[in-house]
């Protein structure tokens, strides 16, 4: 793949830019403690994931604060412990804490001296919002689940990026897709024709964590470790 080829490139955020494992555990874990249930973030964190992708099939139209918190009482419901408003809310508001990974304002910033840069996001724009402020990203186009109703891997955000390519003068062979998650993003840019590069953000550790199993066909050009090696890879092709 000729990285110099592209005009644009999308992103996923939550995984690829912002570490959203460590912001959903740091709800996850003191509750567990407080439950008196003996699980590593790893097991809390499975146990959350498939609930969070069953809520966002089953009621696309929820803003994300609600399906964090939906998919919190059910994963709690699936441990034999309840979960409080209190709690269930805790993690319903804690998106724009989240922590970003440390390589991902910088990778931003040297990545947008050659792109246009576009998010493609699974979450609400106050979420979104709150992440940016860590991120300080110059994002040309920001599409949201509150933006199309839906939550990848459904194709709404995808329809919604090839009605915004136009007006940044980008076109669809001139976009290449960033993204940790198969499951979120690189099986339905498969299935959309869109060329894609994945951020293997647990390159280091087994299993799936807070994100489900792909369950389609999913390719990628291209695996980096981190987004600071991608945007090394960027740089070097385009010198």
């Amino acid at each position: 793949m000729d990285l110099t080829e592209f005009q644009a490139l999308s992103f996923d955020c939550y995984g690829t830019l912002i570490d959203w494992e460590t912001g959903i555990a740091a709800a996850l874990s003191p509750w567990a403690r407080e439950q008196g249930l003996n699980l590593s973030d790893e097991e809390l964190l499975l146990a959350y994931g498939k609930q969070e992708a069953a809520v966002e099939a089953e009621q696309p139209f929820r803003l994300y604060p609600d399906v964090l918190a939906t998919a919190f009482r059910r994963a709690g419901a699936e441990l034999g412990r309840e979960v409080s408003d209190e709690w269930a809310q805790r993690l319903g508001a804690s998106v724009p804490d989240w922590p970003a990974f440390p390589d991902s304002a910088d990778a931003l910033a040297r990545l947008a001296a050659h792109y246009r840069l576009i998010i493609l996001s699974n979450v609400h724009r106050d979420g979104f919002a709150g992440s940016n402020r860590r991120l300080r990203g110059n994002f040309a186009a920001i599409i949201t689940a509150e933006d199309v109703g839906a939550y990848k891997p459904a194709e709404n955000h995808f329809r919604a990026l090839d009605g915004t390519l136009g007006s940044l003068g980008v076109e669809r062979e001139g976009l290449l897709h960033v993204a940790q998650s198969l499951f979120h993003d690189h099986v339905p840019a498969r299935r959309e024709g869109l060329p894609s590069v994945w951020i293997n953000r647990r390159h280091d550790r087994p299993g799936w964590g807070a994100t489900p199993q792909p369950s389609g066909e999913f390719g990628y050009a291209l695996e980096f470790g981190s987004m600071g090696e991608f945007a090394d890879a960027v740089e070097k092709a385009f010198r």
